[in-house]
């Protein structure tokens, strides 16, 4: 009690003779209009904006993040706590899901919204021109219609708010509008800006702020995702309405958002190719390096759109991929179905399928080897002698992308059999759980013990991966012809791998498309989408998901080690989980919104 007494009459003697320390300066209480009416705090509400740009290689902790590289088929992950765990077990509902996709979304889509109402009274200035304002304006109409995309892509139809929700505004009048009108609002923002923004940022102070070239990009992404089976006549959302009787999807299929999709495409790429845009190459003749290099080399001539990562994401990557004996936490795991997907070096399949028991249908004309060890070094370094067969002649980025059992690491050959150097050895939570550790976007370069990490980015917009959606869009639209395999064979020529076959018929095109954006886009945010997109997920993300028999073998040649193992059993339950639901809370804020189906 003395104490509480001396602090009383200490805070009081503190308040009669220094009143003025609750004072509070003109500029804390000032209105939203006469924030306006000066340039930096109007800039201050543009950039608060920008904040909200998801940091997408960031697959844990955060579970509102991105928990869809660990709910894909090319991850598994130890930690079993994570929320993408939880929706691999079929786990997850409306009051336990991760919604911060959806708060984050509109916190930022508010702010853009009293920027746009409000920049019209902030003065001219020497500092502040016209020009200036203009450009201000249609960066926020481009970073609200990218907002409303990434809620788009993961809820299906959703409110469009493009406009300032006042104290006094209704919520129950908040409704998820139309799928078609919610396309068209990202369409339109896109149209609006796309050659009134600079097409490409020069100035390395402005990296990461909005441009024509992405308008082009996302446009194109939005209706190639529009003209996908998820959101074209899919009859799983048949009748599906909001509160007014509006039917929120597309009640039949229309084949033509295919030739939308890929006219945008081409006018995308048209574009980023007249300002510099192209496949990244490091210029040493080395497609492993060309591959590696094009995520570890910042805003190099590829990247379209990205953002800076820094804070506690700077060496997140290297920390959960980088082996246990060399300081990390072998936590981001490739899954078996995702090196089986790597094509061999000869441009052949190496596994066609798959038997009831997991084993693999192999293609005997691929020249792949499930068994036996290599004899000899590969002459560039790819693999080395001793390593498993099955790791022997593959497509280059398969070597830029997984760490396997025996890879070169750093200073020494990788251990990841129980009782070897980056093994499990004990029970704990860090170990590679499949038998594989993620070497994309990994800098070999970086001091973990010391803390001393590179800076990255994530890219949300490369001309590889547009390539990739225009001949999607293409061949669906007109079939394999020659624009569809010149722009996949661009990509593969990148990576060292030959053209595909030419005598290829659409349905196989079809799906050599879809496995070359399987290993080129892989760990990118692309897998988990274009999955849903394509209505596959119930047989890509479900059953079991297999690696290597981690918990057994001795040395880097004992062929236990190599057994095909089921590392977890996922459950993927159709139609319901191939939409997100909308939070509970979120429901209860604004009761008229209605609950996506099956949730």
């Amino acid at each position: 009690m003395k104490y509480r007494v001396i602090i009383f009459i200490l805070a009081v003697s503190m308040m009669g003779s220094c009143s003025d320390w609750l004072d509070k300066s003109p500029e804390e209480d000032i209105t939203v209009q006469e924030a306006f009416l000066q340039r930096n705090y109007a800039e201050a509400f543009l950039t608060s904006g920008y904040a909200a740009i998801p940091i997408e290689n960031y697959f844990t902790d955060w579970a509102d993040v991105n928990p869809f590289i660990l709910a894909s088929d090319e991850m598994a992950m130890p930690w079993p706590e994570k929320f993408g765990k939880l929706m691999n077990r079929g786990a997850w509902n409306p009051y336990n899901t991760a919604g911060q996709f959806w708060i984050n979304m509109y916190e930022s889509i508010r702010k853009l919204n009293i920027f746009l109402e409000n920049i019209h009274i902030t003065p001219f200035s020497d500092e502040f021109k016209p020009e200036d304002k203009e450009r201000w304006i249609n960066e926020a109409i481009l970073l609200r219609a990218f907002f409303h995309f990434i809620n788009l892509r993961i809820y299906g139809p959703i409110p469009i708010v493009d406009f300032v929700m006042h104290p006094d505004y209704k919520f129950d009048e908040i409704k998820r509008r139309p799928l078609d009108e919610c396309i068209d609002f990202i369409v339109k923002a896109c149209d609006d800006v796309k050659d009134k923004l600079p097409a490409r940022i020069t100035n390395n102070l402005h990296y990461g702020r909005m441009t024509g070239t992405f308008a082009y990009a996302l446009k194109a992404r939005v209706l190639l995702y529009r003209a996908s089976p998820l959101f074209n006549g899919n009859i799983d959302y048949i009748g599906f309405a909001n509160k007014d009787g509006e039917l929120l999807f597309p009640q039949t299929a229309d084949s033509h958002w295919w030739s939308k999709a890929a006219t945008a495409a081409k006018e995308a790429i048209d574009k980023c190719s007249s300002v510099g845009f192209e496949l990244f190459k490091a210029g040493n003749g080395d497609p492993v390096e060309d591959y590696s290099q094009l995520f570890l080399k910042r805003w190099n001539n590829e990247v379209i759109m990205a953002t800076n990562n820094s804070g506690i994401v700077q060496g997140w990557v290297e920390r959960s991929c980088f082996p246990r004996g060399f300081g990390g936490w072998s936590g981001y795991c490739p899954t078996q179905r995702l090196v089986d997907a790597y094509e061999m070096a000869n441009g052949e399949i190496p596994i066609t399928g798959y038997r009831t028991d997991g084993s693999p249908i192999i293609n005997p004309a691929s020249g792949y080897e499930e068994e036996g060890y290599a004899v000899v070094d590969d002459p560039d370094g790819k693999w080395l002698a001793g390593v498993r067969n099955m790791y022997v002649g593959r497509d280059p980025r398969f070597y830029a992308t997984v760490t396997f059992n025996g890879a070169w690491f750093k200073d020494r050959k990788t251990e990841l059999w129980f009782s070897g150097a980056d093994g499990r050895r004990e029970e704990g939570r860090d170990y590679a759980l499949t038998g594989y550790l993620m070497r994309k976007w990994v800098d070999m370069n970086v001091d973990i013990p010391r803390g001393n990490y590179s800076l990255k980015t994530w890219i949300f917009f490369r001309m590889g991966g547009l390539y990739l959606d225009y001949a999607e869009a293409l061949n669906e639209a007109e079939g394999p012809v020659t624009d569809v395999h010149k722009y996949v064979n661009m990509v593969r020529e990148r990576a060292g791998m030959p053209n595909l076959p030419a005598s290829l018929n659409k349905d196989q095109m079809r799906e050599r498309i879809r496995r070359e954006r399987q290993v080129e886009l892989s760990f990118e945010t692309h897998r988990y989408f274009d999955c849903h997109r394509w209505k596959i997920a119930h047989e890509t993300d479900n059953g079991p998901v297999y690696g290597m028999n981690i918990m057994e073998g001795t040395h880097l040649q004992d062929d236990v080690y190599y057994k095909r193992t089921e590392v977890e059993t996922r459950v993927f339950n159709t139609p319901v989980h191939y939409l997100f639901p909308i939070m509970q809370r979120e429901m209860d804020k604004a009761p008229g919104l209605v609950q996506n189906p099956g949730w």
